[in-house]
């Protein structure tokens, strides 16, 4: 996957390669894709495509026969899926009814500065914190991942935002001609199973959540960052090459049942 452009030129690059063609003008992978997201497409159906422009989930919206579906464009390693400040995201957990302890916790571990506002003169490392506060990092993350607060957490995070924005269709992850994708029910299905992931930092299944930076420089520039939750899919090609393999696995099955 060629890692050297721009998310926005390979979001770019993509709906070039969709727009304004007919099924049957598209390359294998193009097809496949297409025809994964949209049911009874024929050969001679008409695609359009256009890069959105905006702060949504989505990047690019895929037109055939009058039916939408919008697509999350990613690339590279440890993509990050979601940002939003800190006071936001407690909110969240409070109309989640995470407990008031764990909120604690959490705030505790974003600031690491031994206070639940970033006020702290001494500030540590994730890494450090880790290693003092691993048990109270478990404890909240036993709780955070309850099924109820994870599927809120994969709509917030992942599907459609805090912004009453359109939920995303699929995660396309590559670029123009190597790429692989993960449609919306297995998103779900995918972060739902991976809810007990091994993991030292506090996250929602395979999504890590950590301060935009923890600025233990105390450089003014980048101050405000520690005032902002970010969430990472670090692994998402894993995550979606695990799922393909479950599809496979299941469709496997009902074949041999048919036999």
């Amino acid at each position: 996957m060629n890692q050297d452009i721009t998310g926005f030129q390979n979001e770019a690059n993509i709906a070039t390669a969709l727009h304004h063609k007919k099924m049957k003008e598209l390359n294998p992978l193009y097809q496949t894709f297409i025809a994964d997201l949209f049911q009874n497409i024929t050969q001679e159906d008409l695609i359009e495509c256009q890069q959105d422009y905006n702060q949504k989930k989505y990047d690019i919206v895929i037109t055939v026969n009058g039916t939408k579906k919008y697509v999350s464009i990613k690339k590279g390693a440890k993509n990050s899926v979601h940002k939003e400040g800190i006071s936001s995201f407690i909110h969240f957990l409070i109309d989640s009814q995470v407990t008031q302890t764990t909120i604690i916790e959490y705030l505790k571990y974003h600031y690491a500065d031994g206070t639940t506002n970033g006020t702290g003169k001494e500030r540590t490392s994730a890494l450090v914190y880790k290693e003092q506060n691993q048990e109270k990092i478990d404890v909240i993350n036993k709780e955070i991942n309850r099924p109820d607060i994870l599927k809120k957490a994969i709509d917030r995070f992942v599907l459609s935002g805090i912004n009453d924005g359109k939920t995303i269709d699929a995660i396309l992850l590559g670029t123009e001609n190597d790429f692989i994708w993960l449609k919306k029910n297995d998103i779900i299905g995918v972060i739902l199973a991976q809810h007990n992931v091994n993991s030292t930092a506090v996250h929602f299944g395979p999504l890590t959540v950590q301060p935009l930076d923890r600025c233990l420089n105390h450089n003014p520039k980048y101050e405000k960052s520690r005032f902002c939750v970010q969430i990472k899919w670090y692994n998402l090609f894993d995550s979606i090459i695990w799922q393909m393999n479950e599809n496979i696995k299941k469709q496997n099955i009902n074949e041999d049942e048919k036999v």
